[in-house]
């Protein structure tokens, strides 16, 4: 699993707030009271000075005119004891302010964070006030392979690729991803392009580079979409030489444990036509033979 950029999933969640009740409800159980909309609130839950307590992200959920409930939500790379202390006083702060039910969203990379953020909060001698933080592990997140899924949640198409975008057969989880780039603004794209791309193994990336060159179910909308893939390439990122291409492609190659002789390497290593090469590529994730390749 890939490092967790804080700042970006705290964006995500500012951005697209229905996520964390997209979370809550569909991949941890809850049932949350019944909204119709959601708004990014004041993540500053300082109560009594001179403690600051900010969370990285709170929301609330609000019915008609009437607020209804709230998630704090709190990215979490790493256990940190002085958490412990401070999500009570985040939820008890809140809950005091607003008066209605509030919710705690923790999100972790791994198993070994998630279980630390898992473990209740005892606070004070028996009888006393436990505290069990909701904890979404990033490893859990669900696999959309599905294109309309991902147009409408976009956010939720990012998780995807993230968790799963590395493990064998990764295709359809980065079709999706890329089909939801087109929903989201020009700085977004790129953010998220780039979030994904960097962690994943080789024969991955070289598969989410294909996706986006052809990119045959996506029509790109925006501004950065129709500047960087009308010519079927990202500009700068995917460009790349015919070299580069070859290589990636006997990396594919060699990953699926696929035989490559001396005169197929030749052929792919002399190959000065990027179209072609992306082509050789695009098949190679799915040949059960390199003669595929070329058929």
């Amino acid at each position: 699993m890939p490092s967790l950029s804080h700042e970006l999933i705290v964006d995500m969640f500012r951005d697209r707030p229905t996520m964390a009740a997209d979370l809550l409800e569909s991949q941890l159980g809850f049932t949350l009271p019944k909204f119709d909309r959601v708004e990014v609130m004041s993540a500053d839950l300082t109560n009594v000075a001179p403690t600051e307590y900010r969370a990285d992200v709170a929301i609330k959920m609000i019915d008609g005119r009437k607020l209804v409930s709230a998630v704090i939500v709190e990215i979490q790379r790493r256990p940190d004891k002085r958490k412990r202390f401070a999500w009570p006083a985040y939820v008890g702060t809140l809950y005091s302010r607003l008066r209605y039910p509030v919710f705690l969203l923790v999100v972790c990379p791994n198993d070994k964070v998630a279980t630390w953020c898992s473990e209740s909060i005892t606070i004070g001698d028996p009888p006393y006030f436990m505290m069990r933080p909701s904890v979404f592990n990033l490893q859990d997140a669900p696999v959309i392979t599905d294109i309309a899924v991902a147009e409408r949640s976009p956010e939720l198409a990012v998780l995807s690729a993230l968790a799963h975008g590395g493990k064998p057969g990764p295709e359809p989880v980065l079709k999706a991803f890329v089909a939801a780039l087109k929903n989201v603004d020009d700085d977004h794209a790129y953010l998220y392009y780039d979030f994904v791309l960097g962690p994943l193994p080789s024969p991955a990336r070289v598969i989410l580079r294909s996706l986006m060159s052809i990119a045959e179910t996506y029509r790109p909308v925006s501004d950065w979409g129709r500047r960087h893939f009308r010519n079927g390439k990202l500009e700068g990122k995917l460009e790349g030489k015919a070299e580069g291409e070859a290589e990636a492609l006997l990396t594919v190659l060699s990953a699926r444990g696929l035989d490559v002789s001396d005169d197929v390497r030749a052929r792919i290593t002399g190959c000065t036509d990027i179209e072609q090469l992306s082509t050789w590529i695009r098949r190679a994730a799915t040949a059960e033979t390199v003669d595929e390749l070329f058929d």
